[in-house]
């Protein structure tokens, strides 16, 4: 798909509510994914998207490193929803990577952050989509969150045609309330990233 038609289509798809975007993308696909990581607002994306396909496999990369409230708010969404959670987690456990990496979680400056980060996130994302390898992939990236995801847009697409949806890429965090409060969700606001460490960094999970 050329800049000018993806361009075209998200201006029309921005007018359509979250569901007729979901519903749209899966006559599309063959093989569609939902990732989720349970953090804020995670709840409305896989309450909609199932909605429309109850069987999506839910990719979910547990790093090991989540706070006992996000575990907890997990395990009853994963209940709530019946979701058709595909687990991936680090090949280390958190206590060997402690012992060969000094102990804790590296610094962001530190230099040893960086294979951190691919023990932890990258190498079991890529293990699932290597495993799954999906051709539609729903997201719920927003605009305003990082400075990387206010240059995307509803739809975009990888150089190898994976396209990524995010339905709510519009919607604020008051939209969504509403959402979560209309379905009886519940949200989850102690999530803890130990790749990103401040709220505002990108959390590297984009494929080229």
């Amino acid at each position: 798909m050329d800049k000018s038609a993806l361009e075209q289509l998200n201006a029309d798809l921005s007018t359509k509510r979250p569901s007729a975007v979901v519903e749209w993308a899966i006559t599309r696909a063959t093989n569609p994914v939902i990732t989720t990581n349970f953090r804020p607002y995670e709840a409305a994306i896989l309450h909609l998207v199932t909605s429309v396909m109850p069987d999506i496999p839910v990719i979910w990369c547990d790093t090991g490193y989540n706070t006992a409230q996000t575990y907890r708010h997990a395990e009853t969404i994963i209940e709530q929803l019946k979701l058709n959670v595909k687990l991936y987690v680090p090949r280390q456990t958190v206590a060997h990577r402690e012992v060969l990496m000094g102990g804790g979680i590296p610094d962001i400056y530190d230099p040893l952050h960086e294979e951190f980060t691919r023990q932890v996130k990258l190498e079991p994302f890529q293990r699932a989509f290597n495993d799954h390898r999906p051709d539609l992939w729903f997201t719920n990236l927003r605009q305003g969150q990082t400075a990387l995801r206010d240059t995307l847009d509803i739809v975009s697409v990888d150089s190898k045609g994976l396209m990524k949806v995010s339905p709510f890429y519009h919607w604020t965090d008051k939209e969504l309330d509403q959402y979560l409060e209309t379905h009886n969700l519940e949200n989850e606001f102690k999530y803890f990233d130990p790749t990103k460490v401040h709220g505002n960094r990108e959390c590297g999970l984009h494929l080229s």
